[in-house]
């Protein structure tokens, strides 16, 4: 399970000693969200806003319209989804310092996780720290700028996905007017495959070495495939 902070880091641990205050920074979505039947989306969200006590009820108005969700109904007549989507009003209407996100998009559709991304990087670019745990690693790769991976529940890897890539091989297929010369004195080149026309590449660490050599070269076309970040954390297992 990738888990995964974004952008900026803030400094709660003075906070430790005081719940109430500490709580006031945070913004928090668990895996498998359980509200209070009786209430109302909007009572359970005036509920938890007291908890925080600083609502920005404009911009609360604004994430149910852009979630699409009725506050006027009981929870208990609420699916999942909607459930999902109280959830992630009530994390975000604070503007907390920090957010916890296990798994927030679940059970959304593909429209709802793109409104999810585009409220998540939102508050990004205003210097909140998001820490997301997710199964999904194309939302991780689309929105997280660092990348923490646990196996059998230790942190095995934290890196930028950049950082990440350098640490995998990355192929390279290179087509050029000529015969292909020998790559091998080339740092960062760990195998050259002939291929009709050219050759194919593993690179591994930084792509510096094979482009200067290759700026020498009749390069009629050249193809780059990074490892996906998908590939990259299923060499951890």
């Amino acid at each position: 399970m990738p888990m995964t902070p974004a952008i900026a880091t803030h400094d709660l641990s003075k906070h430790f000693g005081d719940v109430e205050r500490a709580h006031c920074h945070l913004g928090y979505v668990a895996g498998d969200v359980a509200l209070w039947p009786q209430l109302t989306g909007t009572e359970t969200l005036d509920l938890l806003g007291n908890l925080s006590g600083h609502v920005d009820t404009a911009f609360r108005a604004e994430l149910i319209e852009r979630l699409q969700l009725d506050p006027s109904k009981r929870v208990r007549s609420y699916s999942i989804v909607n459930r999902q989507k109280i959830a992630l009003v009530a994390a975000f209407m604070t503007r907390p310092d920090v957010l916890l996100l296990d798994e927030p998009t679940s059970g959304l559709d593909p429209l709802m996780e793109a409104v999810f991304q585009s409220i998540a990087r939102e508050a990004a670019a205003r210097g909140q720290t998001i820490f997301l745990s997710s199964h999904i690693l194309d939302e991780v790769e689309d929105l997280c700028d660092r990348v923490g991976i646990l196996r059998a529940g230790k942190l095995v890897e934290v890196a930028t996905l950049d950082d990440l890539r350098r640490l995998h091989t990355t192929v390279v297929e290179v087509a050029v007017d000529g015969p292909f010369p020998a790559f091998d004195d080339v740092p960062g080149v760990t195998a050259v495959d002939l291929i009709p026309g050219g050759a194919r590449l593993s690179v591994t660490g930084s792509p510096a070495g094979l482009l200067t050599r290759l700026a020498t070269l009749p390069v009629q076309r050249m193809r780059t495939d990074e490892p996906s970040l998908e590939e990259i954390f299923l060499t951890y297992y």
